[in-house]
């Protein structure tokens, strides 16, 4: 049990999550989103939390461990070729998570998912939270355009399986 991290969540100012993240940055990473599924066959979802609550902490649940559970619960997993990346930041760590489909595996390094996680966390250590997002899209939907692109007749069949307005818990 850590308590300094649980202080930590449990007085994080539930309103500073939607000042770190209004509704105008919200409305430009769906944009990109949008912008990026329609060049290629993955699916991204971004989810952003304030902080955790008590139990969870009480209980050491990492940022790691909160990601995958939400990526369940967004149901990331739910993609037809199993392809979809979920993208989680815990604001009351600046910690960002990113969780892929099996699609991914053989194909997306450890080393590259934690690349563009921590060019994302050192944007966000400036606090350029937007500009932050942004980029860790723009990374992965270069990493999809390579290993999920579209190409000929395929380019007219891109379903969107996940919607892409992200989301603050």
């Amino acid at each position: 049990m850590d308590i300094k991290r649980i202080l930590n969540h449990l007085l994080y100012p539930q309103w500073l999550l939607r000042r770190t993240f209004p509704d105008v940055t919200m409305d430009r990473i769906e944009a990109a989103v949008t912008a990026s599924e329609r060049a290629h066959h993955g699916e991204i979802r971004f989810a952003v939390e304030g902080a955790l609550d008590f139990m969870p902490l009480w209980r050491g649940v990492s940022a790691r461990q909160r990601a995958v559970a939400l990526f369940a619960e967004l149901g990331v997993w739910d993609t037809e070729t199993n392809n979809g990346v979920l993208i989680y930041l815990l604001l009351a760590e600046r910690d960002v998570e990113i969780v892929a489909d099996r699609g991914l595996q053989d194909r997306v390094s450890l080393a590259q998912w934690e690349s563009i996680c921590r060019e994302m966390e050192a944007m966000f250590a400036r606090g350029e939270f937007e500009a932050g997002a942004l980029l860790g899209i723009e990374r992965i939907h270069t990493l999809f355009d390579q290993h999920f692109p579209i190409r000929g007749q395929s380019s007219t069949i891109n379903a969107n399986e996940l919607p892409n307005r992200p989301v603050r818990i």
